[in-house]
């Protein structure tokens, strides 16, 4: 699981260089997000060797998306509304019964 977390963490900065890209218009900021998401798959490369694809990708996607929401809140001011929150209760769900099954 050290390295899904691992991953999640690349992918969350990934995301918030892709947003200070600017549509990839500032070019270092966008080298960066391709280079982190790089980064990131490698790890989660490494995690489906000890634990199931489905799940491992599962549990990337609802944390990164997450991650991704509380970061872009912090640093750049994006909200989510109360249905967007609601999406995200839904997937943290999802991968809970993933994970019970």
């Amino acid at each position: 699981m050290g390295y899904v977390l691992g991953s999640v963490a690349l992918d969350i900065m990934a995301n918030l260089a892709l947003e200070k890209s600017d549509g990839f218009a500032r070019k270092g900021w966008g080298a960066a997000a391709v280079l982190l998401i790089m980064a990131a798959f490698a790890l989660l490369s490494l995690a489906v060797t000890g634990m199931d694809l489905f799940i491992a990708y599962a549990v990337w996607g609802v944390l990164s998306i997450l991650g991704t929401a509380i970061a872009v809140w912090l640093v750049f001011g994006h909200r989510l509304n109360l249905t967007s929150w609601a999406g995200v209760g839904i997937l943290i769900l999802a991968i809970l019964l993933i994970r019970l099954g």
